[in-house]
């Protein structure tokens, strides 16, 4: 796993705070078509009907937050941009299963286990030692049968440390025989890519 020689380390979040002060909505999340086809075919990619509790790592304005939590007993939503927190609590107020905290992973992660963690569109944002870090706590917040869903796109941008594909390939090692996780079903698109995994 080579990270970006242009961008070696983890993104700040004051890189995110700029960004969402440049635009309430700078991904397009809320308008785009490809958007709104990754968020169906995320939620359809999903194993259960119903997940007791849920952790998602990188929610941002909480859209694909609020389409997941009619399935979710309690979801715990999280974001390094305030700016994006502050969106999701608006658009998600109605919802009370769901609780939205300011949390930067790695180096903060939520206690109790979860039995399905969601990471879509955050993991090419870490440094490589920090990826591996993720994984590891992901990993063990997960119990016997507890499920990973990972999302990326998947062409390369100059500002990011990893790809998508890099972050899906890193967590595809740990299905090998001897490894932690079990690889459900995959799909890839034209510029993103999804994985479910499942711990054994």
């Amino acid at each position: 796993m080579k990270p970006n020689p242009n961008q070696p380390h983890t993104l700040p979040p004051d890189y995110f705070d700029k960004v969402y002060e440049a635009n309430q909505d700078p991904w397009d999340f809320a308008t785009s078509a490809y958007e709104q086809e990754k968020y169906a075919a995320t939620l359809a990619s999903l194993p259960r009907e119903h997940y007791a509790r849920v952790f998602e790592i990188g929610c941002s304005l909480g859209i694909l937050t609020a389409r997941l939590a009619p399935r979710c007993g309690y979801l715990l939503a999280v974001d390094v941009a305030e700016a994006a927190l502050q969106q999701a609590r608006q658009r998600c107020a109605s919802l009370p299963q769901i609780e939205l905290q300011h949390l930067r992973v790695p180096d903060e992660f939520p206690k109790g286990q979860f039995d399905l963690i969601l990471v879509s569109e955050v993991g090419y944002y870490w440094s490589p030692p920090d990826l591996a870090r993720a994984a590891d706590q992901i990993i063990t917040a997960l119990p016997a049968g507890g499920q990973l869903v990972l999302v990326h796109w998947t062409p390369p941008v100059h500002d990011y440390p990893l790809t998508g594909d890099a972050v899906h390939e890193f967590f595809l090692e740990k299905t090998a025989s001897n490894g932690p996780l079990r690889h459900l079903h995959g799909q890839r698109h034209e510029n993103y890519r999804l994985d479910v995994l499942e711990r054994r």
